[in-house]
């Protein structure tokens, strides 16, 4: 239990916000396309993401920012083509 309290101690919530939109975006991509096509699903990793991302500016690198930036914007565009082929 101590070694437990250790590592949450040394643990930033900013590390845990950009570990949790990987986890997010990833999903989200899996969830867009294939055999797991959910896209309610994907939608709410959209919306997940667009939530989050601001909250972390300033608190992590930039660079961080732009790549998650980027990310949400793919993930858009997938979302609406998936939307149009589903019809």
């Amino acid at each position: 239990m101590e070694e437990l309290q250790a590592e949450l101690a040394k643990l930033k919530v900013s590390d845990l916000l950009l570990q949790t939109l990987y986890s997010v975006s990833s999903l989200g991509y899996h969830r867009v396309s294939g055999e797991s096509r959910d896209l309610d699903q994907a939608h709410l990793a959209i919306e997940a993401l667009r939530a989050l991302v601001p909250v972390l500016e300033g608190s992590v690198p930039d660079d961080a920012l732009r790549d998650f930036n980027q990310v949400l914007a793919n993930l858009q565009l997938a979302y609406a083509d998936a939307v149009k082929a589903h019809g």
